[in-house]
């Protein structure tokens, strides 16, 4: 494979001509050396892992230093900048994003990184904002990144943005910057602000030890190394050598011959230093990950053998492909469990006491997992509750009722290495005709993100599902996003959601948000009803839209489902636009027919049983009849949406 190198020179068409004499860029690069080492690391791809990412942005920006004589160009460049500081500045800046482009491909060895032995570094964690909009950011191509980064971190004007992004050798740059804009309309709060925090400064930075007991283990090798040269012994260094990557495992193979040696372990502290916090991550845990007879027969197991087989919807019961990731083998409850990743599902093998039944495998899909969904994995239910197990990105973890949002959550024990205690079920008490629903709120490690807490709820199989909501927008405010449930208005939201929850147990839901998406004030000046859409989305990327009208009550009761919708894209990302309607008894006696919209809904049109027009976002009309009714809704751009209604009857 060709090695590249960062650019000394960089594009002609990014940098303006002359460049600055070496004495200006150095002052430039002094003055200026925080702000482009945050432009480089934005740019750069978190798949380098936080420590290196770090590394690289500093490496770049102080290659980007001119060298030998001075050159000319003649491409296109942005305006000219006024003072020779300034010139150098931008000169600087052109070249960075030009290396901060080029280093995503280069190998370490070509970046010459600053050398930190025996620690990790990383910026400092921000809070949730910090890690939606760093998703984002994951998301995106490098340009758009660089795009986004000129703009609202160094104040150039698109064209400018434009221009030096072409010269950087980005062939489409208006896209790049198209991209950016709509990255930006998607974050929360000022995208401005959240870049120049601290999560995404590598110039303040955070240290830990790296894995001491491994290094002294290495440290014991070269030692013995040493001894054995020194007494004559010849030794094959690739044997000894503490830093060789080990050979590639081969695949277990089916049956008895099943290999527990190649199973993969990750690091103990690789959650604190990579881009993907998900299973990945997770260290192998438990009393007996040395135990080898115990680990074959759950590779076996998974292989084909004869055990009780279960699987989450539309999960492959397939062996894996290659060797899995071992994440967990113990004892529980007094039946012994491993629990296996191989990178698309979750594998838990159980035997339970000798006598107490035959072993079983459960497998559930958990591709495409993050620092929520990837935070718990069920490992037992029993009579005495549920037992978990923990991401070890996990901090704190607490039990809390759903149907009782002022109560505060309850502490979860956790071992020491990460099971929890037994989880009860919840009791009866909540709305009527409706059992409360018990949840567990963890909060993640501030090593990795500031002030993150969260709620999840075992809706069967092995990973439960994150809860979210959204809150109605105020007037004038643009659309919000999904939120965390956390605090005393979302858990007094999903209060009124948790019955919601009982129907989706064991289909297969990875989160659920409630999506409060239009107010309504009802007829009658009886109070003001509330329309919320929770939407379930399942691992393999269906959703299931549940519609509900929540008007004033007395007392409290469970909030049945207007309409549910299976299969659809509606209350998502990618179906935004919702209409719905229902009946409603005044406290009178009247009978109408409710509909409300989402933002985009400008009009309202029943037929059917009720026909009736609105302008806006809501529809109130007498139901005199009974039937179907048909509602259309028409949309700020001209279009027209298929409304959701029961019968009227």
């Amino acid at each position: 494979m060709q090695q590249l190198r960062i650019p000394r020179n960089g594009p002609s068409a990014a940098i303006s001509a002359p460049r600055p004499s070496r004495d200006a860029a150095e002052a430039a690069l002094v003055e200026h050396y925080p702000a482009l080492v945050r432009l480089a690391h934005l740019v750069l791809p978190p798949s380098l892992g936080r420590q290196r990412r770090v590394l690289t942005a500093h490496a770049v920006v102080q290659r980007a230093l001119p060298r030998g004589r001075p050159a000319r160009t003649t491409a296109g460049t942005p305006p000219r900048p006024r003072t020779p500081r300034e010139e150098a500045h931008a000169w600087l800046r052109a070249r960075v994003v030009t290396g901060a482009l080029t280093a995503r491909e280069l190998r370490p060895a070509a970046l010459a990184l600053p050398r930190v032995t025996g620690l990790r570094l990383f910026p400092r964690a921000g809070g949730g904002d910090e890690l939606v909009l760093d998703r984002a950011l994951a998301a995106v191509a490098p340009e758009v990144r660089a795009a986004l980064a000129l703009t609202l971190l160094e104040g150039l004007a698109p064209e400018e943005a434009a221009s030096l992004l072409a010269g950087a050798g980005v062939t489409a740059p208006d896209r790049a910057l198209a991209a950016a804009d709509r990255l930006r309309a998607t974050v929360s709060g000022d995208p401005a602000a959240l870049l120049r925090g601290p999560e995404f400064d590598p110039c303040t930075v955070h240290l830990r030890p790296t894995d001491l007991l491994r290094r002294r283990r290495r440290g014991g090798v070269a030692v013995l190394v040493a001894a054995l040269l020194l007494a004559g012994v010849p030794v094959a260094a690739g044997a000894l050598r503490p830093d060789a990557p080990p050979p590639a495992p081969a695949a277990p193979a089916a049956g008895p011959a099943a290999d527990p040696a190649a199973l993969l372990r990750a690091d103990p502290e690789r959650w604190a230093d990579t881009s993907r916090v998900d299973f990945t991550a997770w260290p192998a845990r438990g009393a007996r990950t040395g135990d080898t007879a115990l680990l074959g027969r759950a590779l076996t197991a998974w292989a084909g053998g004869e055990v009780r087989r279960e699987t989450t919807p539309r999960t492959a019961a397939t062996p894996p492909a290659a060797p899995p990731a071992l994440l967990y083998a113990g004892e529980t409850d007094g039946a012994a469990v491993v629990l296996l990743h191989d990178g698309l599902r979750l594998a838990r093998y159980t035997e339970p006491p000798a006598g107490a039944g035959a072993p079983a495998l459960v497998l559930a899909r958990a591709d495409d997992a993050d620092v929520t969904t990837a935070a718990s994995v069920v490992l037992a239910r029993t009579g005495a509750g549920t037992r978990y197990l923990l991401a070890p990105w996990i901090a704190e973890a607490g039990v809390r009722d759903l149907a009782a949002p002022a109560t505060a959550a309850r502490d979860l024990p956790v071992a020491p290495d990460g099971v929890t205690g037994p989880v009860p079920a919840a009791g009866p008490g909540g709305m009527a005709g409706c059992g409360g629903t018990t949840v567990l709120q963890l909060r993640s490690s501030a090593r990795i993100v500031e002030d993150h807490a969260f709620l999840v709820a075992d809706l069967g199989g092995l990973g439960p599902a994150h809860l979210t909501w959204t809150p109605l927008p105020a007037p004038g405010i643009p659309s919000r996003q999904p939120r965390e449930a956390t605090g005393p208005l979302g858990l007094a939201a999903w209060a009124r959601s948790g019955c919601l929850l009982g129907g989706l147990r064991d289909s297969g839901v990875r989160s659920v948000n409630r999506w409060e998406f239009a107010a309504q004030e009802l007829p009658e000046r009886a109070g003001r009803a509330l329309w919320v859409c929770a939407r379930a989305e399942t691992w393999e990327g269906t959703g299931r839209a549940d519609v509900v009208l929540e008007t004033p009550a007395r007392a409290p009761e469970p909030r049945r489902p207007v309409v549910s919708v299976p299969d659809t894209a509606a209350c998502g990302r990618f179906g935004q636009d919702v209409l719905a309607g229902s009946p409603w008894t005044s406290p009178a006696g009247t009978r109408y027919l409710l509909a409300a919209g989402s933002r985009h809904v400008v009009g309202i049109t029943a037929g059917g049983a009720v026909r009736a027009r609105a302008q806006g976002r809501v529809l109130a009309a007498r139901a005199a009849g009974t039937g179907t009714t048909v509602l259309d809704g028409r949309l700020a751009d001209g279009g027209v949406l298929r409304g959701w209604t029961p019968a009227t009857g």
